[in-house]
């Protein structure tokens, strides 16, 4: 009967977030969303109340106070083969339990190579080139704080390097790199009436806005809550079956707000709102001519990450407010602690992501390598996307 009640509850939660909308991020700085480790892309993406491996300083901090002994990942994957042929993905992750603390140490690197820019003219001519990329420092530390309830968190230093700051823009001339500061915090609860079951949550990137040229055009931080449930099937001493499923919330309130010296100057309207307003203008003048364009006389604006935590529940009501949350589930078996096969499914409607993932794990002795392969349809830009980890335990 507790199997079948955790079942329930795990399918309850995918049918309140599996829905036909999803809001597309408004945030900076999103390669802070690209998930690592080969393991949890090929269960969907949903790890969060897993998190049990050197990826768990990224999924959820609180996943290491369950740890014990010492890890090392590392992955690399070329990111969006299907629109350029010079990104790439790499992540550098460990952990580190440490009996002096009551807990374990973990961190990461990340690293997101955006490839080679051409600055040209208005002419046309070329002015010279730059490669552009955005990378990560992250430090984490959870621990257990009663028998059942684990607690982490995440510190992060941020830098985004878009452009040197010899390339102008107009008759703008501005750094074109950003840097920002970034805290996570964690919860990983094994509930006690039901074994097997665990619930996990992270709230992500909560920290103030990155800024590249002055502070008024400064974007927000992809704050994000990740809150999932994870529930072993099968739990013997060669076999293991593991569901796990995952929803996600971004925690970012875009507005936009009348121009000054405008008729419309100090007046607020949603993001929604400014989108119809857009649509509106490109039927009534076309895309071309901007002039008389309505929505031109807005400047986006945005919560700071503590106000927005609370604010950006309230755009819309709560039907809404879940569908523009995503969903992800996986599943993974594994064969006297060697083998691992997994598949899962990432859904996110407005952002046009939908895909099945499959993966596969292979452990002898302290290594572990792990494969996992994105089933998106021809010509997404995340077909064929395929991801490595590799994993030393000692």
């Amino acid at each position: 009967m507790k199997k079948y009640l955790a079942i329930l509850l795990m399918t309850a939660v995918i049918l309140m977030t599996v829905s036909p909308a999803w809001a597309v991020s408004e945030g900076g700085v999103l390669f802070l969303m690209i998930s690592p480790g080969a393991r949890a892309a090929g269960m969907g993406e949903a790890f969060v109340a897993m998190s049990d491996d050197a990826t768990a300083s990224f999924w959820n901090p609180a996943g290491l106070a369950y740890t014990k002994g010492n890890e090392v990942t590392i992955m690399h994957a070329n990111w969006l083969p299907q629109l350029v042929s010079d990104m790439y993905y790499d992540f550098v992750g460990g952990r580190m339990y440490m009996e002096s603390l009551g807990g374990s140490l973990g961190g990461n690197i990340t690293f997101l190579n955006l490839g080679e820019n051409v600055w040209t003219s208005e002419g046309g001519d070329e002015l010279g080139r730059f490669n552009s990329y955005e990378m990560a420092v992250t430090l984490s530390y959870g621990t257990l704080v009663g028998k059942n309830t684990g607690l982490g968190v995440s510190m992060r230093f941020i830098r985004s390097m878009l452009a040197p700051d010899w390339v102008k823009v107009g008759a703008q001339k501005g750094n074109g790199t950003g840097t920002a500061f970034a805290v996570d915090l964690g919860v990983l609860q094994r509930i006690p009436y039901i074994k097997g079951l665990t619930f996990g949550a992270n709230l992500s990137n909560m920290g103030p806005k990155i800024t590249y040229i002055n502070k008024s055009q400064a974007d927000p931080l992809p704050t994000n809550l990740k809150m999932g449930f994870s529930y072993k099937l099968i739990d013997d001493e060669f076999n293991k079956l593991l569901f796990t499923i995952d929803t996600n919330k971004q925690l970012i309130r875009k507005l936009w707000q009348g121009a000054s010296g405008t008729d419309v100057e100090g007046k607020k309207i949603s993001h929604e709102k400014y989108i119809e307003l857009q649509d509106e203008d490109i039927e009534k003048y076309g895309e071309d001519d901007k002039t008389n364009w309505e929505s031109q006389k807005y400047e986006s604006i945005s919560d700071p990450f503590y106000k927005a935590i609370f604010t950006s529940w309230g755009d819309g009501s709560f039907r809404e407010q879940l569908k523009e949350m995503d969903s992800s589930v996986g599943v993974e078996y594994i064969y006297n602690n060697m083998i691992a096969m997994r598949a899962g499914y990432y859904y996110d409607e407005d952002g046009q992501v939908k895909y099945p993932s499959f993966g596969a794990g292979l452990r002898y002795n302290m290594f572990q390598f792990d494969f996992a392969y994105i089933a998106a349809e021809e010509g997404h830009p995340l077909s064929d996307t395929m991801r490595f980890s590799l994993t030393a335990a000692f």
